[in-house]
């Protein structure tokens, strides 16, 4: 609990300055990289992939609704976009120290922190609404999505302990989920193989990320895995994620032949990457080829998902 207050006070250490004719007033270009517009529609390509293998398994159309597809697409974008908001204000005291993060409108005052607090907020109550227009379950993964994100990660775990990134893995693994409650409450064991694939995927992704800012997280004192253990370990880890990637991606081999083996395929060559980094003497270009390789291998395999359906 000490821990939780004292990344509480924390966030009210840096109060943006005044704004002045050299810090204008946000503009809506400002609000949209507040919500992380890339992370949003990245998840949205997910969130739709649970609502159309939904629809193929349980037999239920889409176009006869419609109106459930529209409530669970907008209820997903607007709770992610006011996690990220909220993320934004938590961080701002932090935010400055770190090259990536340092020109957010949060932090330069463009936007005041008390309207990026009411905006995330805001943003994710209406979410939560359209969820609950679709089913009591959407929302209810909705809501533990946004707490796990913003409270157990954001304000609590990314301050203390490089645990940081698998607990925050489980709020970037719901969006499918989200969508596939959305018309099956019931939530056919499919459901949950996209949730474990999203969760898996995510640590090689954004330790290779972290290796990349290593120097960034530490001058925030950020206990990222590469601050606190060290690139090796970090390889390490990374390694045994791809690793059991592999297993539970084929476990949805009745997707059909084609989707399995360009599961396998995208799965051992990630994996392959991975050992090579033992022997690579460049760890950051590594690390680059690793990030830019999970981005290739979330978006083919659940766009492969839809088209093996169609």
């Amino acid at each position: 609990m000490n821990k939780m207050n004292s990344a509480l006070d924390a966030t009210k250490v840096m109060e943006p300055g005044p704004l002045s004719e050299a810090n204008p007033t946000g503009t809506w270009r400002d609000f949209l990289t507040l919500t992380k517009i890339g992370i949003v529609m990245s998840n949205l390509i997910t969130t739709f992939t649970g609502i159309y293998l939904a629809s193929i398994y349980t037999g239920v159309s889409l176009l006869d609704n419609i109106a459930v597809v529209i409530f669970a697409l907008l209820g997903a974008a607007l709770v992610m976009a006011g996690a990220c908001c909220l993320n934004n204000y938590i961080d701002r005291d932090i935010d400055h120290l770190m090259e990536r993060t340092s020109t957010r409108p949060s932090v330069t005052g463009r936007i005041p922190a008390n309207q990026v607090l009411w905006v995330g907020l805001g943003l994710s109550g209406l979410g939560m609404i359209f969820l609950l227009l679709t089913t009591p379950v959407a929302a209810l993964f909705g809501i533990i999505g946004l707490l796990v994100y913003v409270v157990i990660y954001t304000m609590w775990l990314k301050r203390t302990h490089s645990l940081n990134t698998i607990v925050g893995s489980i709020s970037g693994a719901v969006p499918p989920v989200i969508g596939w409650a959305a018309l099956d409450p019931g939530l056919h064991p499919y459901a949950w193989g996209l949730f474990l694939i999203m969760f898996l995927w995510q640590p090689p992704h954004f330790l290779a990320l972290a290796m990349k800012r290593c120097e960034e997280y530490r001058a925030a004192g950020i206990p990222m895995l590469p601050v606190v253990a060290g690139f090796e370990m970090t390889k390490r880890q990374m390694a045994w994620y791809v690793a059991a990637l592999i297993p539970i991606s084929l476990l949805l081999y009745p997707f059909g032949i084609v989707y399995t083996v360009i599961a396998a395929i995208l799965g051992f060559g990630w994996l392959a990457l991975s050992f090579a980094g033992f022997k690579m003497k460049d760890d950051i270009k590594w690390a680059r080829l690793m990030f830019v390789y999970s981005l290739n291998y979330l978006t083919i395999m659940f766009i492969l998902m839809i088209i093996v359906h169609i």
